[in-house]
């Protein structure tokens, strides 16, 4: 079927821990070796392999290559596109919306028309390029990529290109420079800049960090210690309901530490505005809907505009969840239980992101090294 390898350098027994992706190596419907890399994890570089070998014994028998070729070689993207669409019978309502919506805004106006057979390395970086001059927020740049990611390997196991057109590509990378993080005493002065609703969503993103939909969705019964706070769902910005984490299935969940200060304001918030079902923040005007995403951030741009509070230059919201990440990294709790509380996919994504923020370097290292053996 094919098989899954890093090239790191680390023992096969410590995979699973080095923050280095996996690549996979099998042999194409055309019968030529392909390499793919990216993957951040074994299970999906095993679930890639057995999308292929599942895709190899359902691709029709009395077909050819040279047919295939043929067929789907001359389409065009946009054909191609909705021909693919058909086939992911698993994406859930509010997937299927994204992903439209990141076709039709930025993969379709650019690649539409081209065939496709003209596919190689070089246009998938013209991509990449274009979003980037057109202005595309990283994380959008990083969602049109792995939509086009995944139709090209649909049309490269169907033997179509000689060879795969994203082999050397650099996907969309974070920038560090982009997470700007408020100081502690910065931090003081957002929290209370705001109504009552805003400075609670402050306090979960920056002291539990929370995503602002999983915030909007909390709820004092998922209190499950003095000091843990058991997230389970979020609002979803597209359907207004609450429903499954990001990158979850329905029932999982993820359990974070609850500061003390945390925890007073979940209880403050309760005790002065009650709460629906367990639920303390709803619709400012109708309680029996969930509560608005726009809201956080009409109050945070007043905040802005208003200019008397302390912010610091291009930060947004988001940066209060940064804030959590940088205070649990330089009190050196582990980047693994970091990437597990921030709900990241992998340690990879969160070591990418946050890798400048950690304390030490290789002079500190070999000190500390030294101490160790002259002991």
């Amino acid at each position: 079927m094919g098989t899954f390898f890093k090239e790191c350098g680390h023992l096969e027994s410590r995979w699973s821990k080095c923050p280095h992706t996996y690549k996979i190596r099998y042999r194409s419907a055309a019968g030529k070796q392909t390499v793919e890399s990216g993957f951040a994890t074994q299970d999906k570089a095993i679930a890639r392999l057995m999308e292929v070998y599942k895709g190899r014994k359902e691709a029709p028998r009395s077909q050819s290559r040279a047919e295939r070729i043929q067929k789907y070689g001359s389409m065009r993207f946009d054909e191609y596109t909705a021909e693919w669409k058909g086939g992911q019978r698993d994406l859930a309502a509010s997937s299927i919306r994204h992903m439209d919506s990141l076709l039709k805004h930025h993969i379709l106006p650019v690649l539409g028309s081209r065939r496709m057979d003209s596919f190689d390395h070089k246009v998938v970086d013209r991509f990449i390029q274009t979003m980037e001059r057109n202005g595309a927020g990283l994380a959008t740049q990083a969602n049109a990529y792995d939509k086009l990611k995944a139709i090209l390997l649909d049309a490269h196991r169907l033997g179509i290109f000689g060879e795969n057109p994203l082999e050397g590509v650099k996907p969309p990378q974070y920038d560090p420079e982009r997470a700007v993080i408020p100081s502690v005493v910065q931090l003081q002065g957002i929290r209370t800049a705001g109504g009552d609703a805003f400075r609670l969503i402050v306090d979960l993103m920056s002291g539990c960090g929370m995503r602002n939909g999983e915030a909007a969705a909390v709820n004092v019964n998922n209190i499950v210690a003095e000091d843990v706070y058991r997230i389970t769902e979020q609002v979803n910005q597209t359907t207004r309901q609450y429903g499954r984490l990001k990158h979850r299935k329905a029932s999982e969940y993820r359990d974070v530490p609850l500061p003390a200060r945390i925890k007073e304001t979940i209880e403050w918030y309760a005790d002065k505005h009650g709460t629906v079902d367990g639920y303390l923040l709803r619709h400012p005007v109708n309680p029996a809907k969930t509560f608005p995403y726009y809201y956080l951030s009409n109050q945070w741009q007043r905040i802005k505009r208003a200019g008397e509070v302390d912010i610091p230059e291009g930060m947004v919201m988001y940066g209060c969840r940064h804030f959590f990440a940088s205070n649990c990294l330089s009190n050196r709790i582990p980047i693994t239980d970091v990437a597990e509380w921030m709900g990241h996919t992998s340690i990879d994504v969160t070591f990418k992101i946050y890798r400048h923020l950690m304390p030490g370097s290789i002079g500190k290292a070999a000190r500390l090294l030294d101490v160790g053996m002259t002991a």
